[in-house]
């Protein structure tokens, strides 16, 4: 089951609004700059997989800046499932489909969703413990077709260290909530994606001192 945690202003922290919808501010606040960064790095087309896709906001600006994607949002949470289906509807998009039941951190899931042509994942691994990581990260390596590509976005840590202030604060606060969440180091997620049979891109900057990591298959 998805932690409950206490998160910041600043994290993804979903209200509620008309239609079932939720909405997240800071999903609001990076989804310009998440949608560039993938059109920048993503396959022409195929289909595409948004692992934990929250409230619904950012697979619905992806699909309309990536047409010829034909996206799949999935999520554990049902009310967010909800929240999902109810933008997906609103936005009427020809290549988006309806949320599926999908914990990306359980075993065998990634044999069961191959040939994925991309995978996106934001802001998910620092609310996840080591192993969960991993899983997620082998599993994705499995649902990847030929050629894929995986695109990972969040906040990590760079040798052994945050940033910024502020993001020491939000690490230390996750870790002081449950000891094996917090962020991960860069270096380790990179080992991750390689032992997964992965090839690592050179990581993007991205706002707020957030990174996008793409690895292909």
């Amino acid at each position: 089951m998805p932690r409950r945690l206490n998160l910041p202003d600043t994290a993804s922290i979903a209200e509620g609004v008309a239609g079932g919808k939720l909405f997240a501010p800071s999903a609001a606040r990076n989804a310009d700059a998440i949608t560039r960064a993938l059109d920048a790095v993503a396959p022409a087309t195929g289909p595409a997989l948004e692992l934990a896709s929250g409230t619904g906001q950012h697979v619905v600006g992806f699909a309309r800046a990536l047409p010829r994607l034909v996206w799949q949002p999935s999520e554990i949470d049902p009310v967010r499932r909800a929240s999902i289906d109810a933008h997906v509807a609103e936005a009427a998009l020809p290549n988006l489909r309806a949320a599926i039941a999908l914990d990306a951190t359980a075993p065998g899931w990634g044999a069961a969703h191959g040939g994925q042509a991309l995978i996106v994942l934001v802001n998910l691994l620092h609310l996840i413990s080591t192993p969960e990581a991993q899983t997620l990260i082998t599993e994705t390596a499995a649902a990847l077709g030929p050629g894929g590509r995986f695109a990972l976005y969040g906040p990590f840590l760079r040798d052994g260290a945050a940033t910024s202030e502020g993001d020491a604060r939000f690490h230390a606060s996750l870790v002081a909530q449950d000891p094996e969440i917090g962020y991960k180091d860069m270096a380790d997620v990179t080992g991750w994606l390689r032992a997964a049979g992965l090839t690592p891109q050179a990581p993007r900057d991205m706002p707020a001192n957030n990174l996008l990591l793409v690895a292909a298959r």
